[in-house]
């Protein structure tokens, strides 16, 4: 079993939720991390996390980092398609050219197991009722393009004393300390709240959601399971393929109940010029692992709920943390 865990990006959406989980876990934590999005809510108090401001570009200092590292969990990149219109160049580098360097250095630093979070929107689209791990990959997108090639990359190096896994999660919702409020069920639910009002992008797209409670609970789990169980291996993650109509119907009745002071919520309708639609099979990392998501949309959507409720989303709609691209063009990341 691992002991000592780097997260790449772990003051992210996803990291930041997991870093936390790990701690509490009895993990040693790094995290390594360019901090865009700030690290306030870190558990930087905590001596079992180490909190290390670095680029994955500088392999020098990420090898370093490894230091003492049992596995790493990568999710650091330049998230989300829209954030490839901020700059193909900066975006390519982090995503595509960095990443074979930095999994030599973990090699060669001694990390035993390495766990790269690629993305089911490597599928682009497909009309396919079930979307396996065997499906060919039809990006749309520099973003889904770049991820899906680094993970050949990833098995290269995949040896004894080495294991090489790589996920691909449907889209992540629901709330975490350091939230996004660019991903679909997040986007539609802070709007049915404070919007009184919904639109929808097209509607007839298929998107496949994941909790992130399933999404850490999946990462924990993949720390702890025997080599010969994950090494080489690829999984879809997801709990629900829906539409996006569907999801803004579940939305609208979910917070209703929730804030049924703010009934009737409207869902409006329009054109879209984003046609990626792809229904993924998770069965696999069912048989292979006996792991199925346990937390709904719907639940997603009550966390939410409860977070905006407390006061824990302030300024949903006008401070640039929620949302990725906003926050790289104020930092002129780009």
């Amino acid at each position: 079993m691992a002991k000592k865990v780097m997260i790449t990006g772990g003051a992210g959406y996803v990291g930041s939720l997991l870093t936390p989980s790990l701690l509490a876990a009895g993990y040693e934590v790094v995290v390594y991390d360019i901090m865009y999005f700030g690290a306030e809510h870190l558990h930087t108090g905590d001596p079992a996390l180490t909190s290390v401001e670095g680029d994955i570009r500088d392999t020098d200092r990420f090898r370093a980092a490894c230091a003492g590292v049992d596995a790493v969990i990568h999710l650091a990149c330049i998230s989300n398609d829209p954030s490839f219109e901020l700059d193909d160049g900066l975006s390519i580098s982090i995503n595509y050219h960095s990443f074979e360097p930095m999994v030599a250095a973990a090699k060669q630093a001694g990390v035993g197991r390495f766990i790269y979070a690629s993305t089911s929107s490597v599928y682009g689209v497909s009309d396919a009722p079930d979307v396996r791990e065997d499906h060919p990959l039809v990006p749309l997108t520099h973003y889904n393009k770049f991820k899906g090639l680094c993970e050949p990359l990833l098995f290269k190096h995949q040896a004894p004393g080495f294991t090489c896994t790589t996920v691909r999660p449907s889209t992540v919702c629901g709330y975490a300390p350091r939230c996004r409020l660019d991903l679909t069920v997040n986007i539609l639910t802070n709007h049915a709240i404070n919007k009184g009002e919904i639109t929808v992008f097209g509607g007839e797209q298929y998107r496949p959601n994941l909790h992130i409670k399933d999404m850490v609970r999946l990462y924990e789990i993949l720390l702890d399971l025997p080599a010969e169980k994950i090494a080489g291996e690829t999984f879809n993650v997801g709990y629900r393929n829906m539409k996006v109509l569907e999801i803004a119907e579940l939305v609208k009745r979910v917070v209703e109940e929730e804030f049924p002071e703010r009934a009737p919520i409207d869902i409006e309708r329009t054109p879209s010029d984003d046609d990626r639609s792809y229904r993924v099979n998770s069965d696999k990392i069912a048989e292979k692992l006996g792991f199925v998501p346990e937390f709904t949309v719907e639940d997603a959507i009550r966390d939410l709920c409860q977070a905006f409720r407390t006061g824990a989303l302030p300024n949903s709609f006008d401070d640039d943390r929620y949302y990725n691209v906003r926050t790289m063009r104020a930092l002129r990341a780009a």
